[in-house]
C-alpha cells in the first residue's frame, strides 16, 4: 500500500467514524452503516479523494457473514416445526416482494436488472450492501434505496405503538460474544471457504463463506455467541465507508432519483408484506401484531426491538426474520449470479 493510498484510507476511516458517531447520537437506524456511508458520500461529493483498500473490504465481508450466521441457533430449528405454514409463507413473501419491487424499479425508473434486484431486496442491509459492493451495478442507488427502506420502517415503529397502544417494558437480552480463540478459528475457516467460493466464481464469495461456516457451527450447537462489538462495530463502519467511496462524483439529480425510488419500493414491499401477514394471521391464529412484525421487510435488530416493544412473540418474530436472512443468503446470489456476469 502506497503512502497516498494509506492517507486516503485513514481520512476515509476518520470521516466514517465521525459519521457513525453522529448517526448514533441522533438515533438513526443502523447508524454504523448509514452514518459512514452518508459522511463519506458527502465528503466524496465535496471533492475529497477517499478509498478503502481491498484487503480491508474483504475482511469486513467475512465478519459480516459470520455475524449473520450466528443468529441461527437450535431454537430457530424448533420454531420452524411449530409454524410450518407461516414459515413457508415467509419464503413465498420474499420471492413476491423481490420480483414485484424489482419490476417497479425497472418499469418506472429504468434500472438495469442487477441494480433493480439489489435495490428491491427485502433483506438485511449489510448483506445487500455487501453483495452490491461486489456486483457490477449502480451501488449508490442500491445503498440509498436500502437505507430509505430501513429508515422508513424504523420511523413507523412509534406510530404502530401509538395506534395499537401496545408498548411493553421488556428488555432485549444481547447475545453474548464468542470466545476469542473460537472467533479467530471461525473467521479463518470462513476466509478459507470464501476463497474457495471465489475460485468457483460465486458472487459475494467471502461473505457467503462466513455465512455458511457460522450457520454450520451455530445450528448444531457446536459454537454459541455472536461477534463482539469491538469487532462488529468497526466492521460496519468500514463497510459503510466502502459504500460511501462509491459516491464520488455523483450528481444531486442521481441522489434525488434514488431517494424517490427507495420510497416507492418501501411502500410497495410494506403493503405486500402487510397483506400477506394479515392472511397468515387469519389462517394460523397468530396475533396480527406479531405477524405484521415478522413479515415486515426490516432489519433483524429493528424488528426484534419492535417485537419486544409491542409485547409480540419474540421467538416467532425472530425465527421468521432469521429464516428470511437465510433464504436471501441463498436466493440472492442465485438470482444475481448469471445476470451479474452479463452486465
Amino acid at each position: 500500500m502506497s503512502f497516498l493510498e494509506m492517507r486516503e484510507f485513514l481520512l476515509t476511516a476518520l470521516i466514517g467514524a465521525l459519521g457513525a458517531l453522529l448517526a448514533s447520537l441522533i438515533g438513526l437506524p443502523a447508524p454504523y452503516l448509514i452514518g459512514p456511508a452518508v459522511g463519506v458520500t458527502v465528503a466524496g461529493i465535496a471533492g475529497l479523494r477517499l478509498s478503502v483498500p481491498r484487503i480491508f473490504r474483504n475482511a469486513s465481508f467475512v465478519v459480516v457473514g459470520v455475524s449473520m450466521g450466528s443468529t441461527v441457533t437450535p431454537d430457530i430449528v424448533v420454531a420452524v416445526r411449530k409454524w410450518p405454514f407461516s414459515f413457508f409463507m415467509v419464503l413465498v413473501a420474499i420471492v413476491i416482494l423481490l420480483f414485484v419491487a424489482a419490476w417497479v424499479l425497472r418499469r418506472f425508473f429504468h434500472y438495469d436488472r442487477t441494480t433493480a434486484l439489489l435495490a428491491a431486496s427485502p433483506g438485511h442491509l449489510s448483506y445487500v450492501l455487501s453483495l452490491a459492493a461486489e456486483m457490477r451495478c449502480d451501488l449508490r442507488t442500491v445503498s440509498i434505496s436500502q437505507s430509505v427502506r430501513v429508515l422508513a420502517l424504523t420511523i413507523s415503529v412509534p406510530l404502530i405503538v401509538t395506534v395499537f397502544d401496545l408498548g411493553g417494558s421488556s428488555v432485549i437480552i444481547p447475545i453474548p460474544p464468542m470466545d476469542f480463540w473460537v472467533l479467530m478459528a471461525m473467521l479463518t475457516a470462513s476466509a478459507v471457504l470464501g476463497m474457495l467460493f471465489q475460485r468457483l466464481r460465486f458472487p459475494a464469495a467471502l461473505l457467503l463463506g462466513g455465512v455458511f461456516v457460522s450457520i454450520a457451527m451455530h445450528v448444531t450447537g457446536t459454537v454459541s455467541g455472536g461477534i463482539p462489538n469491538w469487532l462488529l462495530v468497526p466492521t460496519y463502519v468500514l463497510l459503510g465507508s466502502v459504500i460511501g467511496t462509491r459516491f464520488c462524483g455523483v450528481s444531486i439529480g442521481e441522489l434525488r432519483l434514488a431517494f424517490v425510488s427507495g420510497l416507492v419500493v418501501t411502500f410497495v414491499v410494506t403493503a405486500l408484506a402487510g397483506a400477506i401477514a394479515v392472511m397468515v394471521s387469519y389462517v394460523t391464529g397468530v396475533p396480527l401484531d406479531a405477524a405484521l412484525i415478522a413479515f415486515s421487510p426490516g432489519g433483524l435488530e429493528t424488528m426484534a426491538a419492535m417485537a419486544v416493544m409491542l409485547n409480540a412473540d419474540p421467538t416467532y418474530v425472530g425465527a421468521h426474520h432469521v429464516l428470511r436472512l437465510m433464504f436471501l443468503s441463498v436466493l440472492m446470489p442465485l438470482v444475481l449470479g448469471k445476470q451479474a456476469r452479463q452486465n
